[in-house]
């Protein structure tokens, strides 16, 4: 069986409904959920130690894309993520850290592109990682969590959900 990945929330390449987008809380013009969708995955490799989530936004007009979301050490017995999992009151497994999205906190922060552009990629990624525990913090950035992930990847898999206003 291959590394893949599900959502009961949305379809791959399927547009994300509202309760998944960015709230107004955030001040960019969305008003949104900003809940976390669900995400399943299956067929991890040998080796596996730990899982890690990332949500990531390519088209975002930074000239570097746009990190919406970090999760690492999600134990390896885990293979689901509750939708709003990654909101402050949410329920990610003992052991799992959020850090520091492009929004400048740990957290689910949703999609909220630039009123009139494109339709977004929203890329949720689900890492099969050879080690328990990555050694980064919850306020590392994301290119260090992505540094730490390139060494440490075993596989990988990605479901893509859509976002435009």
């Amino acid at each position: 069986m291959a590394f893949a990945v599900t959502s009961s929330s949305f379809k791959d390449g399927d547009y994300l409904s509202k309760d998944f987008i960015l709230s107004a809380d955030f001040g960019f013009g969305c008003a949104g959920g900003n809940k976390s969708p669900h995400l399943k995955w299956s067929g991890a490799p040998a080796g596996t130690a730990s899982f890690a989530v990332t949500c990531y936004d390519p088209d975002a007009p930074t000239g570097s894309g746009f990190w919406h979301w970090l999760v690492v050490n999600i134990p390896r017995d885990v293979t689901e993520l509750a939708p709003g999992a990654g909101s402050a009151a949410g329920q990610l497994p003992a052991g799992a850290l959020q850090t520091r999205t492009d929004f400048g906190v740990p957290g689910y922060g949703g999609p909220c592109p630039p009123e009139g552009d494109h339709p977004h990629r929203y890329i949720f990624t689900i890492f099969a990682v050879k080690t328990n525990k990555l050694e980064v913090k919850a306020d590392t950035s994301a290119a260090v969590v992505g540094f730490n992930l390139h060494f440490n990847t075993l596989a990988r898999t990605d479901i893509m959900g859509l976002f435009k206003r």
